[in-house]
Protein backbone atom coordinates (compact mmCIF):
# COMPACT_ATOMS: atom_id res chain seq x y z
CA UNK A 1 0.00 0.00 0.00
CA UNK A 2 2.69 2.42 1.07
CA UNK A 3 4.64 1.43 -2.00
CA UNK A 4 1.67 2.28 -4.26
CA UNK A 5 1.23 5.66 -2.54
CA UNK A 6 4.92 6.46 -2.96
CA UNK A 7 4.78 5.40 -6.59
CA UNK A 8 1.72 7.55 -7.27
CA UNK A 9 3.33 10.51 -5.50
CA UNK A 10 6.43 10.07 -7.61
CA UNK A 11 4.37 10.02 -10.82
CA UNK A 12 2.41 13.12 -9.76
CA UNK A 13 5.63 14.96 -8.92
CA UNK A 14 7.10 14.12 -12.31
CA UNK A 15 3.86 15.15 -14.00
CA UNK A 16 3.80 18.47 -12.12
CA UNK A 17 7.46 19.07 -12.97
CA UNK A 18 6.88 18.35 -16.64
CA UNK A 19 3.78 20.56 -16.66
CA UNK A 20 5.67 23.42 -15.02
CA UNK A 21 8.58 22.99 -17.41
CA UNK A 22 6.29 22.91 -20.44
CA UNK A 23 4.43 25.99 -19.19
CA UNK A 24 7.68 27.87 -18.61
CA UNK A 25 8.95 26.88 -22.05
CA UNK A 26 5.65 27.95 -23.62
CA UNK A 27 5.70 31.31 -21.86
CA UNK A 28 9.34 31.86 -22.81
CA UNK A 29 8.60 31.01 -26.41
CA UNK A 30 5.54 33.26 -26.51
CA UNK A 31 7.47 36.16 -24.98
CA UNK A 32 10.43 35.86 -27.35
CA UNK A 33 8.20 35.45 -30.41
CA UNK A 34 6.04 38.42 -29.38
CA UNK A 35 8.88 40.84 -28.61
CA UNK A 36 11.28 39.20 -31.09
CA UNK A 37 14.42 41.11 -30.07
CA UNK A 38 16.37 39.67 -33.00
CA UNK A 39 13.55 40.49 -35.48
CA UNK A 40 13.52 36.88 -36.62
CA UNK A 41 9.76 36.71 -37.12
CA UNK A 42 8.55 40.27 -37.55
CA UNK A 43 9.47 43.95 -37.58
CA UNK A 44 9.98 45.81 -34.27
CA UNK A 45 7.01 46.43 -31.99
CA UNK A 46 6.17 50.13 -31.86
CA UNK A 47 7.64 51.72 -28.75
CA UNK A 48 9.62 48.75 -27.46
CA UNK A 49 13.16 49.87 -26.44
CA UNK A 50 15.07 47.30 -28.48
CA UNK A 51 18.77 46.87 -27.76
CA UNK A 52 20.55 46.47 -31.10
CA UNK A 53 24.17 45.50 -30.52
CA UNK A 54 24.56 41.97 -31.87
CA UNK A 55 25.50 42.01 -35.54
CA UNK A 56 25.62 38.25 -36.02
CA UNK A 57 22.22 37.63 -34.46
CA UNK A 58 20.25 40.75 -35.34
CA UNK A 59 21.38 41.56 -38.88
CA UNK A 60 19.49 38.75 -40.63
CA UNK A 61 16.22 39.66 -38.91
CA UNK A 62 16.65 43.34 -39.73
CA UNK A 63 17.46 42.45 -43.32
CA UNK A 64 14.34 40.30 -43.59
CA UNK A 65 11.78 42.48 -41.81
CA UNK A 66 12.83 46.14 -41.63
CA UNK A 67 11.54 48.65 -44.14
CA UNK A 68 14.34 49.97 -46.37
CA UNK A 69 15.31 50.53 -49.98
CA UNK A 70 19.11 50.61 -49.52
CA UNK A 71 21.68 48.84 -47.35
CA UNK A 72 25.15 49.57 -45.98
CA UNK A 73 27.35 46.48 -45.91
CA UNK A 74 30.93 46.00 -44.78
CA UNK A 75 33.25 45.79 -41.81
CA UNK A 76 33.83 48.14 -38.88
CA UNK A 77 34.84 50.67 -41.52
CA UNK A 78 31.08 51.15 -42.04
CA UNK A 79 29.73 51.15 -38.48
CA UNK A 80 29.84 54.92 -38.05
CA UNK A 81 27.64 55.74 -41.01
CA UNK A 82 24.32 57.19 -39.90
CA UNK A 83 21.47 56.12 -42.11
CA UNK A 84 19.79 59.51 -41.76
CA UNK A 85 22.60 60.97 -43.86
CA UNK A 86 21.61 58.80 -46.80
CA UNK A 87 18.04 60.09 -46.67
CA UNK A 88 19.27 63.67 -46.34
CA UNK A 89 21.83 63.43 -49.16
CA UNK A 90 20.29 60.91 -51.54
CA UNK A 91 16.66 60.42 -50.51
CA UNK A 92 17.28 56.78 -49.55
CA UNK A 93 15.70 54.81 -46.72
CA UNK A 94 18.81 52.95 -45.67
CA UNK A 95 19.58 50.21 -43.16
CA UNK A 96 23.05 49.41 -41.78
CA UNK A 97 24.04 45.74 -41.64
CA UNK A 98 27.73 45.91 -40.74
CA UNK A 99 29.88 43.02 -39.50
CA UNK A 100 33.07 43.95 -37.68
CA UNK A 101 36.00 42.25 -39.39
CA UNK A 102 33.74 41.04 -42.19
CA UNK A 103 35.10 38.60 -44.74
CA UNK A 104 33.53 38.39 -48.19
CA UNK A 105 31.60 35.33 -47.03
CA UNK A 106 30.03 37.38 -44.24
CA UNK A 107 28.88 39.86 -46.88
CA UNK A 108 27.47 37.06 -49.05
CA UNK A 109 25.56 35.56 -46.11
CA UNK A 110 23.70 38.78 -45.39
CA UNK A 111 23.24 39.62 -49.09
CA UNK A 112 21.43 36.30 -49.46
CA UNK A 113 18.88 37.48 -46.90
CA UNK A 114 18.68 40.99 -48.38
CA UNK A 115 18.05 39.77 -51.91
CA UNK A 116 15.62 37.08 -50.80
CA UNK A 117 13.54 39.91 -49.35
CA UNK A 118 14.04 41.93 -52.53
CA UNK A 119 12.76 39.04 -54.65
CA UNK A 120 9.54 39.25 -52.65
CA UNK A 121 9.20 43.04 -52.47
CA UNK A 122 11.38 44.32 -55.32
CA UNK A 123 12.33 47.74 -53.98
CA UNK A 124 16.07 47.54 -53.28
CA UNK A 125 17.70 50.53 -54.95
CA UNK A 126 21.29 50.64 -53.68
CA UNK A 127 23.88 48.55 -51.87
CA UNK A 128 26.73 50.53 -50.30
CA UNK A 129 29.60 48.06 -49.95
CA UNK A 130 32.88 48.74 -48.18
CA UNK A 131 35.75 46.59 -49.47
CA UNK A 132 38.72 45.78 -47.22
CA UNK A 133 41.40 44.25 -49.42
CA UNK A 134 42.93 42.43 -46.44
CA UNK A 135 39.91 40.15 -46.10
CA UNK A 136 39.75 39.28 -49.79
CA UNK A 137 42.91 37.22 -49.41
CA UNK A 138 41.06 34.77 -47.14
CA UNK A 139 39.20 31.60 -48.02
CA UNK A 140 35.87 31.81 -49.82
CA UNK A 141 34.04 30.12 -46.92
CA UNK A 142 35.89 31.97 -44.16
CA UNK A 143 33.83 34.09 -41.77
CA UNK A 144 35.04 36.32 -38.97
CA UNK A 145 32.91 34.53 -36.37
CA UNK A 146 30.78 31.34 -36.45
CA UNK A 147 27.24 32.15 -37.59
CA UNK A 148 24.16 31.33 -35.53
CA UNK A 149 22.81 29.37 -38.49
CA UNK A 150 19.33 29.01 -36.95
CA UNK A 151 18.81 32.75 -37.47
CA UNK A 152 19.86 32.65 -41.12
CA UNK A 153 17.91 29.64 -42.37
CA UNK A 154 14.18 28.98 -42.78
CA UNK A 155 14.03 25.98 -40.47
CA UNK A 156 11.79 26.92 -37.53
CA UNK A 157 12.50 23.66 -35.74
CA UNK A 158 16.00 24.77 -34.78
CA UNK A 159 14.70 28.10 -33.43
CA UNK A 160 14.60 26.50 -29.99
CA UNK A 161 18.11 27.94 -29.62
CA UNK A 162 16.50 31.39 -29.89
CA UNK A 163 13.13 31.11 -28.17
CA UNK A 164 14.44 29.17 -25.14
CA UNK A 165 17.61 31.21 -24.74
CA UNK A 166 17.91 32.79 -21.30
CA UNK A 167 20.41 35.40 -22.53
CA UNK A 168 17.88 36.57 -25.11
CA UNK A 169 15.21 36.97 -22.43
CA UNK A 170 17.44 38.55 -19.79
CA UNK A 171 19.63 40.80 -21.96
CA UNK A 172 17.38 41.69 -24.88
CA UNK A 173 13.89 41.76 -23.35
CA UNK A 174 14.04 42.28 -19.58
CA UNK A 175 17.12 44.50 -19.42
CA UNK A 176 15.83 47.01 -22.00
CA UNK A 177 12.52 47.14 -20.15
CA UNK A 178 14.33 47.88 -16.88
CA UNK A 179 16.34 50.70 -18.43
CA UNK A 180 14.39 51.83 -21.49
CA UNK A 181 15.96 54.13 -24.06
CA UNK A 182 14.59 54.99 -27.49
CA UNK A 183 15.95 52.73 -30.22
CA UNK A 184 18.10 54.74 -32.65
CA UNK A 185 18.35 52.43 -35.64
CA UNK A 186 20.11 55.12 -37.67
CA UNK A 187 23.28 54.72 -35.63
CA UNK A 188 23.37 51.07 -34.59
CA UNK A 189 26.74 49.40 -34.06
CA UNK A 190 28.56 52.75 -33.84
CA UNK A 191 32.05 52.41 -32.37
CA UNK A 192 32.54 53.05 -28.66
CA UNK A 193 35.45 55.46 -29.09
CA UNK A 194 34.77 58.94 -27.78
CA UNK A 195 36.50 62.09 -29.01
CA UNK A 196 39.59 61.76 -26.82
CA UNK A 197 40.53 58.48 -28.47
CA UNK A 198 40.93 60.09 -31.88
CA UNK A 199 44.44 61.38 -31.40
CA UNK A 200 47.95 60.77 -32.65
CA UNK A 201 49.13 60.14 -29.09
CA UNK A 202 46.60 57.36 -28.51
CA UNK A 203 47.19 55.74 -31.90
CA UNK A 204 50.98 55.71 -31.57
CA UNK A 205 50.76 54.44 -28.00
CA UNK A 206 48.90 51.35 -29.22
CA UNK A 207 50.83 50.78 -32.44
CA UNK A 208 53.81 48.48 -32.95
CA UNK A 209 55.68 48.65 -36.24
CA UNK A 210 56.42 45.23 -37.79
CA UNK A 211 59.94 43.97 -38.40
CA UNK A 212 61.25 44.55 -41.89
CA UNK A 213 60.62 41.54 -44.14
CA UNK A 214 63.47 40.68 -46.50
CA UNK A 215 61.59 38.85 -49.22
CA UNK A 216 58.95 40.76 -51.18
CA UNK A 217 55.57 39.22 -51.93
CA UNK A 218 55.00 38.51 -55.61
CA UNK A 219 52.92 41.28 -57.25
CA UNK A 220 50.18 38.76 -58.04
CA UNK A 221 50.31 36.98 -54.68
CA UNK A 222 46.79 38.01 -53.64
CA UNK A 223 44.98 37.91 -56.95
CA UNK A 224 43.91 34.25 -57.01
CA UNK A 225 42.22 34.53 -53.60
CA UNK A 226 40.61 37.86 -54.53
CA UNK A 227 39.29 36.36 -57.76
CA UNK A 228 37.76 33.39 -55.96
CA UNK A 229 36.12 35.61 -53.35
CA UNK A 230 34.62 37.86 -55.99
CA UNK A 231 33.47 34.88 -58.05
CA UNK A 232 31.79 33.16 -55.12
CA UNK A 233 30.71 35.85 -52.70
CA UNK A 234 30.23 39.20 -54.44
CA UNK A 235 29.79 39.10 -58.22
CA UNK A 236 26.84 36.66 -58.31
CA UNK A 237 24.75 39.22 -56.41
CA UNK A 238 25.82 42.05 -58.71
CA UNK A 239 25.11 39.99 -61.82
CA UNK A 240 21.85 38.59 -60.48
CA UNK A 241 20.42 41.98 -59.53
CA UNK A 242 21.07 44.36 -62.44
CA UNK A 243 18.37 46.79 -61.27
CA UNK A 244 20.19 47.38 -57.97
CA UNK A 245 23.07 49.86 -57.93
CA UNK A 246 26.19 48.80 -56.04
CA UNK A 247 28.26 51.65 -54.61
CA UNK A 248 31.61 50.04 -53.78
CA UNK A 249 34.24 51.94 -51.85
CA UNK A 250 37.73 51.40 -50.52
CA UNK A 251 38.06 53.07 -47.07
CA UNK A 252 40.95 55.34 -46.03
CA UNK A 253 43.21 53.51 -43.59
CA UNK A 254 45.83 55.63 -41.86
CA UNK A 255 49.40 55.96 -43.08
CA UNK A 256 50.41 53.37 -40.46
CA UNK A 257 48.60 50.75 -42.52
CA UNK A 258 50.99 51.57 -45.35
CA UNK A 259 53.93 51.41 -42.96
CA UNK A 260 52.84 47.83 -42.24
CA UNK A 261 52.57 47.12 -45.96
CA UNK A 262 56.09 48.42 -46.62
CA UNK A 263 57.63 46.72 -43.59
CA UNK A 264 56.00 43.42 -44.50
CA UNK A 265 57.16 43.96 -48.09
CA UNK A 266 53.90 43.52 -49.99
CA UNK A 267 53.33 46.97 -51.48
CA UNK A 268 53.19 45.73 -55.07
CA UNK A 269 50.90 42.85 -54.16
CA UNK A 270 48.55 45.16 -52.24
CA UNK A 271 48.38 47.74 -55.02
CA UNK A 272 47.72 45.00 -57.58
CA UNK A 273 44.91 43.63 -55.45
CA UNK A 274 43.30 47.07 -55.29
CA UNK A 275 43.69 47.33 -59.06
CA UNK A 276 42.18 43.93 -59.75
CA UNK A 277 39.16 44.34 -57.48
CA UNK A 278 38.46 47.88 -58.72
CA UNK A 279 38.66 46.92 -62.40
CA UNK A 280 36.65 43.74 -61.94
CA UNK A 281 33.79 45.42 -60.09
CA UNK A 282 33.86 48.58 -62.18
CA UNK A 283 33.25 46.52 -65.32
CA UNK A 284 29.59 46.08 -64.31
CA UNK A 285 27.13 48.71 -65.46
CA UNK A 286 25.33 48.71 -62.10
CA UNK A 287 28.52 49.34 -60.07
CA UNK A 288 30.26 52.55 -59.04
CA UNK A 289 33.68 52.33 -57.38
CA UNK A 290 35.05 55.01 -55.05
CA UNK A 291 38.68 55.25 -53.92
CA UNK A 292 39.50 56.94 -50.59
CA UNK A 293 42.83 55.36 -49.48
CA UNK A 294 44.90 58.15 -51.09
CA UNK A 295 43.15 61.04 -49.32
CA UNK A 296 46.42 62.43 -48.00
CA UNK A 297 44.78 65.08 -45.83
CA UNK A 298 42.95 62.27 -43.98
CA UNK A 299 45.39 59.39 -43.78
CA UNK A 300 48.52 61.34 -42.83
CA UNK A 301 46.94 62.98 -39.79
CA UNK A 302 46.68 60.46 -36.96
CA UNK A 303 44.41 62.81 -35.02
CA UNK A 304 41.77 61.52 -37.45
CA UNK A 305 42.09 57.95 -36.13
CA UNK A 306 41.51 55.83 -33.03
CA UNK A 307 43.94 53.15 -34.21
CA UNK A 308 45.91 52.43 -37.37
CA UNK A 309 42.80 51.92 -39.51
CA UNK A 310 39.63 53.22 -37.81
CA UNK A 311 38.82 56.80 -38.73
CA UNK A 312 36.63 59.41 -37.05
CA UNK A 313 32.88 59.28 -37.88
CA UNK A 314 33.17 62.62 -39.68
CA UNK A 315 34.88 60.75 -42.49
CA UNK A 316 31.92 58.41 -42.79
CA UNK A 317 29.90 61.57 -43.31
CA UNK A 318 32.49 62.78 -45.81
CA UNK A 319 32.24 59.56 -47.82
CA UNK A 320 28.44 59.70 -47.83
CA UNK A 321 28.68 63.22 -49.24
CA UNK A 322 31.10 61.95 -51.89
CA UNK A 323 28.65 59.23 -52.94
CA UNK A 324 25.97 61.90 -53.37
CA UNK A 325 28.26 64.20 -55.40
CA UNK A 326 30.14 61.44 -57.28
CA UNK A 327 33.46 62.65 -55.85
CA UNK A 328 36.48 60.30 -55.83
CA UNK A 329 34.74 58.05 -58.32
CA UNK A 330 36.94 55.62 -60.25
CA UNK A 331 36.35 56.11 -63.97
CA UNK A 332 35.16 53.12 -65.93
CA UNK A 333 37.38 51.95 -68.78
CA UNK A 334 37.07 54.28 -71.74
CA UNK A 335 35.26 57.00 -69.77
CA UNK A 336 36.56 60.38 -68.63
CA UNK A 337 37.73 60.80 -65.06
CA UNK A 338 40.42 59.46 -62.76
CA UNK A 339 41.34 55.85 -63.47
CA UNK A 340 42.28 53.29 -60.86
CA UNK A 341 45.86 53.41 -62.20
CA UNK A 342 46.03 57.14 -61.42
CA UNK A 343 44.62 56.67 -57.94
CA UNK A 344 47.13 53.90 -57.24
CA UNK A 345 50.04 55.91 -58.61
CA UNK A 346 49.14 58.65 -56.14
CA UNK A 347 48.80 56.08 -53.36
CA UNK A 348 52.25 54.67 -54.19
CA UNK A 349 53.76 58.15 -54.10
CA UNK A 350 52.30 58.84 -50.65
CA UNK A 351 53.27 55.44 -49.24
CA UNK A 352 56.83 55.46 -50.52
CA UNK A 353 57.69 59.09 -49.67
CA UNK A 354 56.12 59.49 -46.24
CA UNK A 355 58.56 60.02 -43.35
CA UNK A 356 57.55 57.10 -41.13
CA UNK A 357 60.68 57.38 -39.02
CA UNK A 358 59.87 60.94 -38.01
CA UNK A 359 56.26 60.01 -37.20
CA UNK A 360 57.22 57.00 -35.10
CA UNK A 361 59.85 59.02 -33.24
CA UNK A 362 56.95 60.90 -31.59
CA UNK A 363 55.82 57.71 -29.89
Amino acid sequence: MKQNISHNLYKRTIAYFLAITATAAGLSTALVVYVDPFFHYHKPLPGFPYLVDNQLSQNPGMAAHMEYDSVILGSSMTVNFQTTWFRELMGLNTIKLSYSGAFPRDIANIMEVVFQRDREEGNLKTVFLGVDVITYTGGVEETKYPLPEYLYDHNYFNDIQYVLNKDVILNYILRPLADPEPTDLSNVYASWWTEEYYSEEWVLHNYTSPEQAVEAAHPEAYLAAAEKNLDRNICPYIEGNPETEFVVFFPPYSILFWNDVLKENHLEATLEEYRYIARRLNSYENVEVYFFPDREEIICDLDNYADYSHYHPRFNRYMAECFAKKDHLVAKEGEEGISIDEYLAHMREIAENFDYEELLSRK
